[in-house]
């Protein structure tokens, strides 16, 4: 027997194994930059936020959607930082605006655990910021963003502490401004309000906007180059759907503009997100468009008024953290829906949650996937095992099928005939093996999303040598582990009659694994157990039939 061929084989895949990890190495995904790097760049920009002028007359602002952008004439004066126990913020007293958010909880990395995942953040690098004010006849914000001082530059929430709250004031000739920002305890939800007292003899009037102002920079969170990505975008719910997306290239294309009662208008990434969550009771004016390189969605209320003497409040809150489905569902309707699984999302939801029920028993991502994968495997065992068995019988008939091939080979339609009267006798059925597995795929890609979207999966450990269910393996073990099970697992099935398809279907595993290789370690941990589970369960069928002849 001739053994240079297999070793010439086996050369060139080490070689090729050795080339991917030396690729890997050499040009890794880009990484985010740690907080290190972020603190050396030039200082925050001072600039007021990219809105429309407002002017109120009655109770129906009137907005121009159109209004340029301008920089700040005046200084910000010292920035102010705020620690929580789940934030860590900067706020520019000019405006009030949030203009760095770090999320202690989540690691940029696996390599930096100590250094907090960076949200928003206003730098050389990227601008992406949090931005409200008062606007109108008599909002401070009308001629440009209005300069807050407060009682310190540093405040920390205490140990003994439940609650945060840092006080901003500006003074104008008709009115005493706060704006109150207050913080909560193990909460990613921040409550924005404004105090206006009226010093004037004149009914004071405002008009309330929030808006998230983002670059056109890409998604620092997204984990994966390969694959179907997360959309990174603007959204909101509206009354005729609950989830809609507005995304960078809808803006681009023309401003929008929409009165909503209600609601909330977010800026989406992989795994986490921001949104302003105005008066549910109330309706407001959801509004976006494209300027100066930046993207701009959020919303303005209805005129605010505030008697002579008297004080007014008007306000907003502000979530800036991760996906968290629970939350979200408890801070406004359809905010949940951030956490996008697509249209199986009535598919997807069920199998989260199960996933995260195996995970409170075994407090492990990746054998929770497994335990999932067995169950889903149980629930599609009768038509796993139609199709198996099928294949099973399609191979015990393949040698008469060549042997009609060889007689009947010029004459097509006499071929036709005899083979579809064997299918009869024997009881085959060549589209058995197909149908159950069509029946199962929208299962495989809701599981898919939700393995993807999944916040929870982030840098979650499994064992050995993978750190992080949602990036790939470093080593690339399980994609080869999963080329191996289908290639055993189409060993296990007849080989189809026609030389080319034959041919095709022995590179599948090699495409299948080049595919898999730069997928994240949870979605190929379940095609590995799924394998494994098929293909135990089509030796087994395999044996009951070859008994059976």
């Amino acid at each position: 027997m001739d053994i240079r061929r297999p070793i010439i084989f086996i050369g060139l895949a080490i070689c090729t194994y050795m080339l991917i990890l030396a690729w890997n190495e050499d040009y890794p995904s880009q990484p985010e930059l740690a907080h290190e790097q972020i603190a050396a760049t030039p200082s925050l920009q001072q600039e007021t936020p990219a809105i429309s002028d407002a002017s109120a007359t009655g109770d129906a602002p009137v907005v121009a959607s159109a209004a340029p952008d301008v920089e700040a004439e005046q200084s910000s004066g010292e920035l102010i930082q705020v620690q929580t126990d789940v934030l860590t913020l900067t706020i520019d007293p000019l405006g009030g605006e949030v203009a760095e958010v770090l999320l202690p909880a989540y690691p940029a990395s696996i390599e930096q655990k100590d250094v907090p995942f960076v949200l928003l953040e206003r730098n050389s690098r990227r601008t992406y910021v949090a931005q409200s004010g008062l606007l109108g006849k008599d909002g401070i914000d009308a001629n440009g963003q209005a300069l807050f001082s407060s009682d310190a530059t540093r405040y920390e929430m205490d140990a003994e502490q439940n609650t945060l709250q840092v006080v901003l004031t500006h003074t104008s000739d008709k009115a005493v401004v706060e704006k109150v920002f207050t913080f909560t305890r193990g909460d990613y939800l921040i409550d924005v309000e404004y105090r206006i007292r009226n010093t004037s003899a004149e009914t004071w009037q405002g008009v309330f906007y929030a808006q998230l102002k983002r670059d056109g920079s890409g998604d620092p969170s997204q984990s994966s180059q390969m694959g179907m990505q997360s959309y990174l975008g603007a959204a909101l719910t509206t009354s005729e759907n609950n989830y809609e997306k507005v995304s960078f290239d809808d803006l681009e294309d023309g401003a929008y503009k929409r009165v909503e009662t209600g609601g909330w208008a977010a800026m989406l990434q992989h795994y986490f997100l921001s949104a302003w969550v105005p008066n549910q009771e109330q309706s407001h004016t959801y509004n976006g468009r494209f300027a100066n390189g930046n993207y701009l969605f959020g919303f303005y209320s209805e005129a605010t008024q505030v008697a002579p003497g008297e004080t007014g409040t008007v306000g907003a809150q502000l979530y800036v953290g991760p996906k968290d489905q629970n939350r979200l569902a408890e801070i406004a309707e359809h905010l949940d829906l951030t956490i996008d699984y697509g249209w199986l999302w009535f598919i997807a939801q069920p199998l989260f949650w199960l996933l995260s029920f195996f995970h409170s028993l075994v407090g492990n991502w990746g054998v929770a996937i497994i335990l999932l994968t067995i169950c889903i495997k149980a629930l599609f065992f009768k038509p796993s095992a139609m199709s198996y068995r099928s294949m099973a019988n399609m191979r015990k008939v393949a040698p008469k099928i060549q042997e009609m091939r060889e007689r009947y080979g010029d004459n097509r339609e006499k071929l036709g005939q005899e083979m579809m009267k064997l299918y009869r006798d024997e009881k085959v059925n060549p589209m058995g093996g197909c149908l159950p597995i069509l029946i199962q795929m929208p299962v495989f890609i809701a599981l898919y999303w939700v393995l993807m979207e999944s916040v929870e999966l982030r840098q979650a450990p499994f064992f050995l040598w993978i750190e992080d269910m949602s990036i790939k393996d470093p080593y690339f073990i399980l994609p080869l582990i999963m080329g191996a099970s289908m290639f055993f697992q189409m060993k296990l099935n007849p080989a189809p009659q026609d030389p080319m398809q034959a041919r095709v279907m022995q590179f599948m595993p090699i495409i299948f694994t080049i595919f898999f290789l730069w997928f994240p370690a949870g979605l190929v941990l379940y095609w590995v157990v799924n394998n494994i589970l098929s293909i135990a369960q089509q030796y087994y069928i395999n044996k009951q039939i070859d008994k059976d002849v």
